[in-house]
């Protein structure tokens, strides 16, 4: 069957009139191929776009890690600032957007990989498409080259914790003193196997390796820069995708709370925000993880030129911060999960928090939650797109909210 691409959806794949699901297209080609179940798996191109271009990784056709490397870094910019657009105008929500960061090549410093063992050793990578299959990625164009010099350290630990039929998956990050590694669905460590695990970390540059959630092997701490500190997370904790993704982040949330002094880090995480906004606020971190904020305040104690930081352990789905308690603050930064943070958004609207600074990676739970704070009067500055997931068709951004009654600055 011969169809013409129409759009993409939101996940990055092609869609064509019926509609039929046709991945690695764009809008505009004319493409060929059997339609199986509403969509073409192998489709024949034979009418590319002018926005097409020759995938930069071998492995670009199998893996599963990227999903529109064949397509012109400023169509694909435009399209995530487009998907930004499209879920405020779903709410009724005008925007204008400032602009969008994109991380370069070879930036993601952290990913979660696949391990299993072969006939001639062990495989380490990204599954397959739509695949429970594993593809090994040894010219990978997404990842950090300290994480691609890591590779045969997580091929290591696969050969001693993977079946000869299971997977393992590796939670790899890098930090100031090499690789933090956290291994999961791995076989029991027993001690002659925590030895040879701990010969593995010594041989190779990793700081530290988590098995099945018990920390069996440190080298050094696996810190992490976060502003003015050195924080180190608990093993495969959250941390922001690319050094360059996460810079834009930090410099806009700085920049929406920049003159206020005291401020409420709502989903604070290890402390992303919190540490770099206290080089100039006193601010006060909630989280759900005890965990992270653990870690947040060792960094915060182990700075110098820090404003206070205090912190509070608290599920804020369950227990959201209510009116009263933001009399204190100027600015609330609020940085959910995907889910986003309706009820939590809710009372930052009762409550007339000065200026609310919204971080989401789902532009649609970010525009539902945009909408409460419009709603109640607030004023919504040009949002800033960041795609730190480079060739993928996740969409990052930060938005400045000012309460009704209070002059935006110039």
């Amino acid at each position: 069957m011969r169809l013409t691409i129409e759009r993409l959806g939101r996940r990055g794949d092609g869609f064509a009139p019926g509609p039929v699901h046709v991945p690695r297209t764009l809008p505009g080609e004319v493409v060929e191929g059997v339609v199986e179940a509403g969509r073409i798996d192998a489709p024949r191109i034979l009418q590319p776009s002018a926005e097409r271009v020759t995938a930069p990784c071998p492995h670009y056709r199998v893996c599963g890690g990227c999903h529109l490397m064949h397509a012109r870094d400023g169509f694909v910019e435009g399209w995530k600032a487009d998907q930004v657009r499209r879920a405020l105008s779903q709410q009724g929500v005008a925007v204008e957007i400032a602009g969008v960061r994109t991380s370069p090549p070879r930036s993601r410093r952290r990913a979660v990989l696949s391990g299993r063992r072969t006939k001639s050793g062990a495989m380490v990578g990204f599954h397959f498409r739509a695949s429970a299959s594993v593809t090994a990625i040894p010219e990978c164009r997404l990842l950090h080259p300290d994480l691609m010099a890591g590779l045969p350290a997580l091929e290591a630990l696969t050969l001693l914790g993977c079946s000869r039929k299971g997977e393992i998956t590796l939670h790899v990050a890098r930090s100031r003193n090499g690789l933090d590694v956290a291994v999961s669905d791995a076989k029991a460590a027993d001690a002659a196997l925590r030895g040879e695990l701990a010969a593995v970390v010594r041989a190779h540059p990793i700081a530290r390796l988590a098995w099945n959630g018990e920390v069996v092997a440190l080298s050094a701490p696996p810190t992490q820069a976060m502003g003015r500190a050195s924080v180190t997370p608990p093993p495969g904790a959250f941390l922001q995708a690319t050094e360059e993704g996460e810079a834009a982040l930090v410099g806009a949330v700085r920049d929406a709370v920049a003159g206020t002094r005291r401020v409420v880090d709502l989903f604070a995480g290890a402390g992303t925000f919190t540490l770099p906004v206290a080089e100039r606020a006193e601010v006060h971190a909630v989280e759900g993880d005890s965990a992270l904020l653990a870690a947040l305040d060792v960094g915060w104690r182990g700075s110098t030129g820090l404003r206070r930081v205090t912190t509070e352990v608290r599920d804020l789905f369950r227990r959201p911060l209510l009116r009263a308690e933001f009399a204190a603050y100027e600015a609330a930064v609020i940085d959910p999960p995907r889910a986003g943070a309706e009820a939590q958004t809710r009372a930052l609207a009762e409550a007339r928090v000065p200026v609310v600074v919204s971080v989401s990676c789902n532009p649609g739970t970010f525009a539902r939650d945009a909408r409460i704070l419009v709603d109640a009067g607030y004023a919504m500055a040009p949002v800033l797109v960041v795609d730190q997931f480079r060739w993928s068709p996740h969409v990052e951004l930060v938005a400045r909210f000012v309460a009704p009654g209070r002059r935006e600055r110039a």
